[in-house]
């Protein structure tokens, strides 16, 4: 693909690699977002508007790249895809099993037209197995891993927002996998597909949990462990304002640090297990004595390990994460930055998400289509052309 003002990115560590993402929701367009400000070109193909009604337009996953409406239905529209799959890098779809195939640009159909592409494919159950075509979303995936078993109350699981399958262990290992094919490409002159499964990497972010539980050192239930909340050092406690804290003194000289700063003597010692709902208790006290900003002053500058737990209006403006630039501006609130940071090539700004369709003529023009084809393509109604509002 040639340059287009609309599509091709400056700098950052992927630049000059091509990702092609047919339009789905939550953990492909995360990491369509995060391999465009990594530096990719990305191409994201939605269907016409209003042919995915019901999915959810969060902003901060469609930012920063170009945006094609092609009728994936339609015989052209199809044709369009694997002409844009002749000139990329990276493929990534997130349809159930077998619905690509069926459109006719499944894996087959677009590696025999670009043998060197990394298709990658994220879905909650994989592939194959006897859920694969079942509907489910992060709290089931995360469910079926042992992960929410682990996650909340002693006498209730509860969910972690929707981080641990969608994001973490989709978003995630999907990204982490197609770097992975990109590198051993690089080895062997050959693409692969990629099967991002969020139940397998929900389960792959348990590996500690589950070494931990083969030894003896984790019990099978919530709030029995040392990071599950059963351990008074590594909780959340109220202030008075109604302000909460977060305690995390694992190692006994930050232990130390917090009972002083407290003005604490729990003598029973810190992991006198039988103590801790007594030292809890006379924690969550102390704590409810003095608003949280008292509380910080006191522990400003220790090894402590207490920090306040900010809302989502008051992180981006901690003076920690504003002095490393952690979130952005963009059109319509503050989001975070990608993550993590390079020395050499670093990532991109984000940029507002384009709207469907806005760049249709434009990617289509790069990819060599006379102004002819596109005419046609858009009479036909296998692609559309919109403008920004």
């Amino acid at each position: 693909m040639t340059s287009s003002s609309v599509a091709t990115p400056g700098g950052g560590p992927l630049a000059g690699l091509t990702v092609v993402e047919l339009a789905g929701i939550g953990p492909g367009p995360f990491a369509a977002t995060l391999l465009g400000e990594l530096g990719a070109r990305v191409v994201r193909v939605e269907r016409p508007a209003g042919a995915e009604a019901g999915l959810m337009p969060v902003a901060g996953l469609r930012r920063s790249r170009a945006n094609v409406a092609v009728d994936l239905k339609h015989p052209r529209g199809r044709e369009v895809v694997l002409r844009l799959v002749d000139g990329a890098d990276v493929l990534i779809e997130g349809m159930r099993p077998g619905a690509a195939e069926r459109l006719g640009i499944g894996p087959d159909d677009c590696l025999a037209r670009n043998p060197r592409l990394v298709y990658g494919r994220i879905t909650g159950w994989g592939q194959d197995g006897p859920l694969a075509h079942t509907a489910g979303h992060d709290i089931n995936y995360a469910a079926l891993s042992g992960a929410l078993h682990a996650t909340g109350e002693a006498g209730k699981p509860r969910q972690a927002v929707n981080l641990v399958a969608d994001f973490g262990g989709g978003t995630l290992y999907l990204v982490m996998g197609v770097l992975a094919a990109l590198l051993e490409r690089e080895r062997s002159g050959r693409g692969q597909v990629v099967d991002a499964a969020m139940v397998d990497g929900a389960a792959s972010l348990m590996t500690m949990v589950y070494s931990l539980h083969a030894a003896g050192l984790w019990q099978d239930r919530r709030e029995a462990n040392l990071l599950d909340g059963a351990a008074p050092f590594y909780d959340t406690y109220a202030c008075a304002d109604g302000g909460f804290v977060a305690v995390g003194a694992l190692e006994p000289q930050f232990y130390a640090a917090l009972l002083g700063g407290l003005g604490l003597d729990l003598p029973e010692g810190q992991y006198a297990v039988d103590a801790w709902p007594r030292h809890r208790a006379a924690i969550a006290e102390r704590f409810a004595s003095r608003d949280r900003d008292e509380w910080l002053g006191v522990f400003d500058g220790t090894d402590a390990c207490v920090t306040p737990v900010l809302s989502l209006a008051d992180a981006p403006r901690h003076p920690h994460l504003a002095a490393r630039g952690v979130f952005a501006d963009v059109p319509g609130g503050v989001e975070p930055r990608v993550a993590p940071r390079f020395s050499r090539t670093p990532g991109r700004e984000p940029t507002a998400p384009r709207a469907t369709g806005a760049d249709t003529a434009a990617v289509l023009g790069d990819l060599g289509f006379s102004a002819d084809e596109v005419a046609e393509l858009l009479d036909v109604g296998a692609v559309v052309q919109t403008h920004e509002p």
